[in-house]
Order: C-alpha cells, then structure tokens, then sequence
C-alpha cells in the first residue's frame, strides 16, 4: 500500500483525479479498456468533476458502482444519480458505459444476481475489475462492508445486500471482488477520519477496510485524516 497526503481535501481529490486519467489510459493501453468501480461521497464526486477536465480515453471505460443505497431513483442519496450528472455528457461517457446497480428491482435477490451476472460477462469470473476506488467510513467501513454486519463473511457472492446501515440497506460489491481488483484507490478526507485511516494503514483486520487487499493499493489522503499516521508518512505532496 502506498499514501500521498496532500494539505486540502480538494488537493487529494486532483491527485486522485490524474491518478485515475493515468491508470485509464494504461489499461487502454495494454487491455482496450478499463473497467472502473466508483464509490459516493463528497470528495469522489469532486475527484470526478476534475477527471472530466483532464484527457481521458473515454471510450475504453465502462464504470460500475461499488455500493448502492436501496431507495428510489429519485431519491437524491443515491450514488447513480450523481455518478451520472457527472460522468454522461458529450464529450465524456455514453450512457450505455455506466451499470449502475439495480436496487429497484423486486425481488432483491434477483438485482444481486443480476448485477453478479453482469460483472462476470464483463470483467470475468471470478471478476477482475481495473481499478476499485473506495472510501472509508469513521468506523473504518468501506463499500457497505460495515462493522457487525453479515455481508463481511460473504465469501461465496460477488455482490450483496448489508443490513440497514443509517436507516437504509445498501447494495455492495464484496471482499473477493474489492480484493481481486488489479489496483485499489482509496481517497480518504476529514479529520473524522484518522483512527480509521491509521487502522487501514495498520491492516487492522478487526475493521471491514482493513480485511481489504493492501497488495496495488493507493491512498490519497488530506492532511486532516492522515493526522494520526507516522510522521515520515503525512509529508504533504
């Protein structure tokens, strides 16, 4: 695993953003295409609104959701919606490069099975995305991998539905398809954050974001969240 710490969340966000161009460009490179997996958040969607400025092989991505509040389309928590806003326009992508996870569908069993379905036509099986990009929780959770709920000992499904988590239960790739990706990008912000960014960087196993591969991982990290890290680590870039 590997941090760069920037001195402001919008700074870690840019980082991220170039970072992403880069890894798009190199799978294009040597595959014809990438396959991305986006998490929500206020510092991705501004990771996102700065890739859409830089040169990007638009054409080579097809982009999939990382988890996914069960709620209306209309609801305005939902990450598609704004991965969408963002992301489908002219000179980015075309609407048929983005699966968004299909959490309106009844029964939810059948949206799990779907949704598996179509990451194993796309990326493989067992399923290798290119690059997942994740968050991390103050309660060290990633994806909708969430502390005390059964979804961490899912080991035999590629997706899954977690329990109500803040009211609402949520969609969620796995731990084998987060840990089979080729690169890991975390982008981690707020002073909120610093016991979880630390236990991540420690490999805490007794949190859900430590049981993630660390192997081709990346951190971009403000100051403010990688304040409890060693000193030689929150050297600002």
């Amino acid at each position: 695993m590997r941090i760069q710490v920037s001195e402001t969340a919008e700074m870690a966000a840019a980082h991220a953003a170039e970072w992403l161009r880069a890894e798009i460009s190199r799978a294009s490179s040597l595959r014809g295409r990438c396959l991305v997996a986006l998490s929500g958040g206020r510092t991705p969607w501004r990771m996102l609104h700065d890739l859409r400025r830089l040169r990007v092989h638009w054409h080579d991505v097809q982009l999939f959701q990382v988890d996914e509040r069960l709620v209306p389309a209309t609801d305005e928590r939902r990450n598609a919606r704004q991965i969408a806003d963002l992301m489908i326009a002219p000179d980015a992508l075309q609407a048929s490069q983005f699966h968004p996870m299909p959490v309106e569908r009844e029964p939810i069993a059948a949206a799990i099975a779907d949704y598996a379905a179509l990451l194993a036509s796309m990326a493989g099986t067992p399923p290798v995305l290119d690059v997942v990009q994740l968050g991390l929780g103050a309660d060290a959770h990633t994806a909708s991998l969430v502390p005390g709920d059964a979804l961490l000992d899912v080991h035999d499904q590629n997706v899954g539905v977690s329990g109500p988590y803040q009211g609402v239960p949520r969609m969620s790739l796995t731990f084998p398809v987060l840990n089979a990706a080729r690169h890991r990008l975390w982008l981690v912000t707020g002073a909120d954050k610093v016991d979880a960014l630390r236990a991540l960087w420690d490999g805490d196993a007794s949190v859900p974001a430590g049981r993630v591969a660390r192997e081709s991982s990346i951190v971009f990290a403000d100051a403010a969240a990688a304040a409890g890290l060693p000193p030689e680590l929150r050297v600002p870039h």
